[in-house]
């Protein structure tokens, strides 16, 4: 088979593993952004990412570390065969990749959550108690909403 072919269909399962972590991350399908300072990937970059992933996996560990891609003749070492557990595998080291990056972005997010909660006066003790229900996104919020409300509160 065609070490290109083999590569293309690696990175498109990988990328469908992208996809994948983008419906199971509360980011959903939208374009990548800034979001108070820290950079939410979207799924473009979840399915890139993927494909990058699967790719990389594939070319180092799996069959396609075996290519010659400059070799003149053929070897029988150097012809590729594609099985379905090299997709299979492929997708699921495109969810892994995907899901580190997401994982990074949810960290920095608790990051800035504890940053904005440190530099308030107070949170009120109603909303604090329910704050951490949620996604890194919506307690970033959360705390932002409350700690706005405070100090509107105390300047009345």
């Amino acid at each position: 088979m065609n070490p290109w072919i083999c590569a293309s269909l690696i990175s498109l399962f990988g990328g469908l593993g992208g996809v994948v972590n983008a419906l199971l991350s509360d980011n959903g399908f939208g374009l990548p952004r800034k979001e108070s300072g820290v950079w939410c990937p979207g799924a473009i970059s979840n399915i890139l990412i993927g494909a990058f992933a699967a790719f990389s996996s594939w070319a180092f560990y799996g069959s396609g570390a075996a290519i010659e891609l400059a070799g003149q003749t053929q070897t029988p070492r150097s012809v590729i065969s594609l099985r379905f557990s090299a997709l299979a595998g492929a997708f699921l080291v495109g969810v892994a990749g995907a899901k580190w990056i997401t994982n990074e972005v949810d960290k920095r997010l608790l990051k800035e959550t504890v940053k904005v909660a440190v530099n308030s006066d107070k949170l009120p003790k109603e909303k604090s108690e329910h704050i951490t229900e949620g996604s890194p996104r919506q307690v970033l919020h959360e705390v932002k909403e409350a700690c706005a409300t405070c100090a509107a509160a105390e300047a009345l």
